[in-house]
């Protein structure tokens, strides 16, 4: 098992280039399921994640051509099989996302239940409510969700989502663009990856009207083309990037990413103390060699907050000067590296959904390891700014998320590396 050695210290200083979101990537390649044609889609991540889903839609019968710059092509025109077998989808929770455009396009699905993360529960009967309200028949059998639409077609229908679900949204609306009629989704996710996936959507031929909104209202066509689009930027990569800049007392440069994207995060950092200046497609932090101020956080649904973003904030918090408190309002195990921070020394008291962080001028290096994606991502961060060595254990999981994390923190000074191991 692979883990990073960091050796802390360093103030980073230079630029970086900012990859496609993850989580608007894996969305838009289940969409292609919907695609009559050819469908292009650019500005992918090099993460285990996407492989994971291109392999999916491989194993379906969908024509997949990599190209050198990381674009896809897909052609679904030789499909033949709607399953997504167990051991794809166990590794990743978004291949759940297979299940609404499988539905539409062919009226028939059977995708087994989902892994990933485990940072609390994050159940799929939302979904599955979603398909039946469309008229679909589902049954959960031997861990799979077996799914029809009688007569071979999903029916528009008035979905209401008793809690905002960003993987929900996205589903029932790639089931909602081929469905007969219209369908309205009443207090759906507003994140950017899905107002990037139903931009996508639109491309192909959709018809969707409120994207941005919590409601959203989509009148079903026959048939949806292929066409080119690219990914979004990664907001969370972007954020992680600069909370490293601010914790090092440094200076960063993000290239081509969206600074309206990052309101919650960029305000946040510059109460911290952080000078920010942004231009269309990039934003630049410098700390100017001074401690960060404490914060107060609450992660919420976008665009408030986001919880991939606290972690990276409590190690903030943590070297910070004064006291700031991070509240998780989204999923409730998602203190797990707390423990691993205070092994480094951080002043951490957890009450409940509340981490209450007492700053420190600095942390202790000490082996640690990685729980979930962004947990990993603030062990990292942590390690920039300890005294000695630091061994970060089972990254695994911020190859989930991170595209060359190493690479991208060794061009900005940090004295950082791989280190092979076994498999994991």
């Amino acid at each position: 098992m692979d883990s990073l050695r960091i050796e802390g210290g360093n103030r980073l200083d230079g630029e970086v280039r900012i990859s496609g979101a993850k989580n608007s990537a894996l969305p838009i390649l289940a969409a292609t399921l919907l695609a009559d044609g050819v469908m292009h889609v650019g500005n992918l991540p090099h993460l285990h994640d996407i492989t994971t889903m291109l392999e999916l839609l491989g194993c379906m019968g969908v024509q997949v051509a990599i190209n050198e710059d990381m674009s896809v092509e897909t052609d679904c025109g030789n499909m033949n099989s709607c399953v997504a077998p167990y051991d794809l989808v166990r590794t990743m929770r978004a291949s759940i996302l297979v299940l609404g455009p499988l539905l539409a396009k062919h009226g028939e699905a059977e995708v087994s239940l989902p892994g990933g993360c485990a940072i609390g529960s994050r159940p799929v009967d939302l979904h599955i409510r979603g398909m039946e309200a469309m008229g679909a028949e589902v049954d959960v059998v031997d861990g799979y969700i077996k799914a029809r639409a009688p007569g071979g077609r999903l029916k528009g229908a008035h979905i209401f989502f008793d809690t905002v679900t960003v993987t929900g949204t996205e589903n029932v609306l790639m089931a909602a663009v081929l469905a007969q009629g219209t369908t309205t989704i009443e207090n759906a996710a507003r994140e950017p990856e899905v107002v990037d996936l139903a931009n996508c959507l639109v491309a192909m031929g959709a018809r969707i009207q409120g994207i941005g909104s919590d409601t959203l209202v989509i009148e079903g066509v026959d048939s949806l083309q292929g066409c080119h689009f690219d990914v979004l930027p990664d907001r969370i990569e972007t954020g992680t990037y600069l909370v490293a800049a601010a914790v090092t007392g440094g200076r960063v440069k993000c290239k081509d990413t969206d600074p309206l994207l990052m309101e919650a995060v960029l305000h946040k950092l510059e109460e911290a103390g952080a000078k920010i200046t942004t231009g269309k497609d990039w934003i630049e932090l410098d700390m100017e060699g001074r401690r960060p101020q404490a914060v107060n956080v609450k992660t919420a649904p976008h665009p408030a907050f986001p919880t991939d973003m606290q972690a990276q904030f409590v190690v903030l918090n943590a070297i910070a000067e004064g006291t700031g408190t991070v509240i998780e309002t989204i999923f409730e195990n998602r203190f797990m590296h707390v423990n691993e921070l205070m092994r480094m020394g951080a002043d951490i008291h957890v009450e409940g959904n509340t981490a209450i962080i007492t700053g420190k001028q600095g942390l202790t290096s000490a082996p640690v390891m990685a729980t979930d994606l962004r947990a990993s991502a603030s062990l990292v961060i942590a390690a920039l700014v300890a005294q000695g060595a630091t061994d970060v254990n089972r990254i695994y999981h911020i190859d989930r998320g991170y595209e060359c994390i190493e690479e991208k923190f060794q061009q900005l000074g940090a004295n950082i590396k791989r280190v092979p191991g076994g498999s994991h």
